[in-house]
């Protein structure tokens, strides 16, 4: 009987040692069971999940640089009014033809009676893209009762 009992008690601490190992999720002789086996989980023909691969190095961006803005045009002026004793500024119409804001440089000579030049002025003005600004020129006071006419140069230099 005694051979008999052992023989029980051998049997069921193997059932015991096995219930244990799989419910720890180890194979018998494994290590922690994170890993999947040649065999797989369930023993059935599964591979090896190899590692994933590295990300792609990063795709460099091309910026475009900015292209260097076309050259100013030089714009236009036209005087509308001469200066005189009532009211002492010349009015110039200027016009920029260019797409973008500019300042023009204005260039108006005040003349007395004999044609001699009293006073020479330039007068930077910015004025908007495509569009046109009246200025006033100021004439000094001491030339205001002599001045005759006056001329503005027709075409004025785009500074910038």
């Amino acid at each position: 009987m005694r051979v008999k009992g052992s023989r029980r008690r051998r049997w069921s601490w193997g059932v015991a040692a096995a219930a244990v190992v799989l419910a720890a999720g180890c194979s018998p002789g494994g290590d922690s069971g994170d890993t999947v086996t040649a065999a797989g989980e369930n023993g059935v023909g599964a591979q090896p999940t190899p590692p994933p691969p590295p990300p792609p190095p990063p795709t460099p961006t091309v910026s475009a640089s900015p292209s260097p803005a076309p050259p100013l045009k030089d714009g236009t002026a036209v005087l509308v009014r001469c200066a005189d004793m009532e009211d002492p500024y010349a009015t110039v119409e200027i016009r920029n033809p260019n797409a973008r804001e500019a300042l023009l440089e204005v260039k108006t000579h005040f003349v007395d009676a004999n044609g001699s030049p009293l006073l020479d002025t330039s007068n930077q003005v910015d004025v908007p893209a495509k569009d046109k600004v009246t200025y006033r020129v100021p004439a000094k006071f001491q030339y205001t009762d002599r001045i005759a006419h006056c001329e503005v140069e027709p075409v004025v230099r785009a500074v910038r």
